[in-house]
C-alpha cells in the first residue's frame, strides 16, 4: 500500500455546517413538521438535483408543481439558504493548515450546487484548498466513480496516495470501491486520529 500524500475534503458538515433545519425548524416551530418536509418535500434526492447542476430555478418550478400547497417553504429552500449555513467546523482548518505544512497536498470534492456555493466558496477553509471539485460544474455527483476520476485527473493524483473524508457513508464506500481509502468523518478528532492510523504524519492532538 502507497504512502498518502494527498488528503481530500468533502466540505458540507466535514468544513463547514450545513443543515436545513437551521432554517425551518425555527420557521415550522414544530419539529415533526420540519422534518416531514425535509423528507418527503424538499428532500435529499431533490437536492442532489441541483447539486448535479440542475439550476435552482427548473428544481424549484417542478417541486412548486408537485407540491402547490407548499409554495412559500419550497421557495424559501433556495431564496434563504444561507441561513442553513452555520460556522466552520471547529478544528479542520487547523487541521488543513498542519496538513499543508507537513507536505500533504490537500483537495476538495464536494455535492454542492453552484449557484449556492458561491455563496460560500470564501471561507478559509475552502481558500486554503490546493483544488477542488464542486459537483454542479462537473454535471457528476458521488458515489458516482466519474466524480473520483474527474479529481484524479485534474490533479494529476494517484488514487493510491489518496484519502477520501466524507460524512456520507456510500460517499466513502464510492471511493474505496474507486480504489481511494476513506474515511467517514465523525468529528475533528476521530479524523485526525484515522489520519495518523494510515501513516500521515500530524500531531495526534492539538
Amino acid at each position: 500500500m502507497k504512502e498518502i500524500k494527498n488528503v481530500i475534503f468533502d466540505f458540507g458538515t466535514v468544513l463547514l455546517d450545513w443543515n436545513p433545519k437551521r432554517l425551518f425548524t425555527p420557521y415550522f416551530q414544530d419539529e415533526e413538521k420540519c422534518d416531514w418536509f425535509l423528507e418527503h418535500v424538499c428532500n435529499r434526492d431533490w437536492n442532489n438535483q441541483m447539486d448535479k447542476g440542475k439550476p435552482v430555478s427548473v428544481g424549484t418550478e417542478e417541486k412548486v408543481a408537485e407540491f402547490p400547497e407548499w409554495e412559500k417553504e419550497i421557495r424559501m429552500y433556495f431564496d434563504r439558504w444561507i441561513e442553513m449555513i452555520g460556522e466552520e467546523t471547529p478544528g479542520m482548518y487547523e487541521l488543513e493548515g498542519e496538513l499543508k505544512e507537513a507536505g500533504y497536498k490537500i483537495y476538495g470534492l464536494t455535492n454542492w450546487n453552484n449557484e449556492t456555493f458561491c455563496q460560500v466558496r470564501h471561507r478559509k477553509v475552502f481558500q486554503i484548498l490546493d483544488g477542488m471539485v464542486v459537483s454542479a460544474e462537473e454535471k457528476l455527483l458521488k458515489p458516482e466513480p466519474e466524480i473520483y476520476q474527474c479529481l484524479i485527473d485534474r490533479y494529476g493524483l494517484d488514487r493510491e496516495e489518496c484519502v477520501f473524508i466524507d460524512d456520507v457513508p456510500m460517499n466513502v464506500k464510492g471511493a474505496e470501491d474507486f480504489g481511494i481509502r476513506g474515511i467517514l468523518f465523525e468529528n475533528p478528532a476521530q479524523v485526525r486520529r484515522a489520519l495518523i492510523d494510515l501513516g500521515v504524519k500530524i500531531k495526534e492532538e492539538v
